[in-house]
């Protein structure tokens, strides 16, 4: 009887394994999350509508099968055989670009330009088109430019290249949405540089889901990087950013490609900068400054004069730092208000600066320098529309609020770079050397920087021309700064 009743029971049990019904799994279409039931909205990103049935899995066989090795279609060779000049930089005529990249695009390369609306990634990838077909050796046909648009029209990208002067023979348009329409034109026009805007906008019918999704742009990100490979095209790839400033798509898009790039800038500021945060042909910290004007985008080769404002006599409430922006010194000017307020709590409004660095700031100068500013307002902003972000400019915003505050204004030949701890302290910074040739070479001739950092300290003489103090703590600089400009008064 028992034997019976168990041999029941296992063989229910072996035909309910064989007959498991599997679950469906869902997941984001926008950013790839899954999840084991529908939700409307995605807890990893919070998007609405965005959660999707996938498409089931394929049952796993039973048992593996082995896998026979067999011979590769190109053998392995010694490292030193290998020849570099498959990874040379070709200029795009684009010096800031080509400063960014490592020295121009490599063929074969795929890069990944991402940025906000509006900021101005198709003109400048236009402008790199237009360079890449005039600087071409002759016979300029042989390595034409193709650029793929998903997002406007032919028409629409005509006049941008009229009215920029980026009209050349070799320079190819098409407008498609589907990925084997873009390998068709690459088949007919045999492109040495590809462009295609934007990534997010191609779709392919053989895969799942709506242009943009996780799936598309996985599978469409992973046949260009095929082609780019096996045919020596070097592709730029346009993608579009989230609310948040991250690239929109999977994780796994930015594993793919071999440079990303973001294009940073304020539509109500000229300046734009391209930073890269992924590069295998390169350094992987540069920056490249631009200028939006009327006719185009423009590199900047020396930024440092559109962060400075220029006054005839000395402003309280202004103080000149040097920032480093990849490895880049940049002169960068802080200004402060501080005005009386009858509202209980004064308002602190920031610009361009960290509000936690520099809220931080003006306690420390209340507590440890008695700079009242408890019962007063205060604003802080830098000029030009930068962004400083990096603890070397706090010396020079606690500066400028004790300047604006007790209204006598710094030298004009002062430049003040250090980090400001809790305690009042002026701690090191990177970079000394280098900032100070910087503001050497703009005519700066006085510089406040930390203890350790001076000419003494580092082995590295000073710049001709520039007085380097050091200070210890944010009451030695505010006692500097007051006999230097006891000195310039006498």
């Amino acid at each position: 009887m028992t034997s019976r009743s168990s041999g029941t029971r296992s063989g229910s049990a072996s035909r309910g394994a064989a007959v498991r019904t599997v679950r469906p799994a869902y997941h984001c279409d926008a950013c790839g999350f899954a999840v084991p039931k529908w939700v409307g909205r995605c807890p990893d990103c919070g998007s609405w509508g965005s959660i999707v049935e996938a498409a089931p899995a394929a049952a796993a066989p039973a048992a593996t099968p082995s896998l026979a090795a067999r011979a590769p279609s190109v053998p392995a060779s010694p490292i030193g055989a290998v020849d570099l000049e498959e990874a040379a930089h070709r200029p795009t005529g684009v010096g800031e670009l080509d400063r960014v990249l490592g020295g121009g695009l490599v063929p074969g390369s795929v890069v990944l330009l991402a940025g906000e609306p509006g900021v101005g990634k198709s003109t400048l990838l236009l402008e790199v088109a237009y360079r890449w077909c005039a600087s071409a050796p002759a016979p300029a046909a042989a390595t034409p430019s193709l650029v793929v648009s998903g997002e406007e029209s032919a028409a629409q990208v005509r006049l941008r290249a009229e009215r920029t002067g980026a009209v050349h023979d070799s320079l190819f348009l098409a407008t498609e949405t589907d990925l084997a329409n873009v390998l068709g034109h690459i088949d007919t026009v045999k492109p040495g540089l590809l462009i295609l805007d934007s990534v997010q906008t191609i779709a392919s019918p053989e895969v799942d889901g709506s242009a943009g999704g996780v799936t598309q742009v996985r599978a469409v990100t992973a046949a260009l990087v095929a082609v780019a490979k096996e045919r020596g095209i070097a592709t730029v790839l346009v993608g579009h950013v989230t609310k948040d400033g991250a690239i929109a798509g999977p994780r796994v898009l930015e594993h793919l490609v071999d440079v990303v790039l973001h294009f940073e800038g304020d539509r109500h500021s000229t300046l734009r900068l391209v930073r890269a945060v992924k590069n295998r042909f390169g350094a992987a910290d540069e920056v490249g400054c631009f200028e939006m004007h009327d006719g185009g985008i423009r590199g900047l080769a020396d930024p440092s004069g559109l962060f400075l404002s220029r006054h005839a006599d000395p402003v309280p409430g202004t103080c000149v730092t040097v920032t480093v922006e990849g490895r880049r010194p940049l002169l960068t000017e802080v200004q402060a208000l501080v005005a009386p307020s009858v509202l209980p709590s004064p308002r602190r409004a920031v610009s361009g600066l960290d509000s936690a660095r520099v809220a931080m700031a003006l306690a420390v100068l209340e507590r440890r320098c008695k700079v009242r500013l408890h019962d007063r307002e205060v604003f802080a902003a830098t000029v030009g529309g930068v962004r400083v972000t990096e603890p070397s400019a706090d010396l020079a915003v606690s500066l400028a609020v004790a300047s604006a505050s007790r209204d006598f204004p710094l030298p004009a030949d002062l430049v003040a770079i250090g980090e400001v701890g809790l305690a009042g302290e002026v701690r090191p910074v990177s970079a000394v050397p280098r900032r100070l040739s910087e503001a050497a070479r703009l005519g700066f001739t006085r510089a406040l920087v930390p203890v350790g950092c001076g000419p003494a300290a580092t082995g590295v003489d000073a710049p001709a021309g520039l007085s380097v103090t050091e200070v210890p703590d944010l009451g030695a600089a505010l006692r500097a700064v007051a006999d230097a400009t006891r000195a310039a008064r006498d």
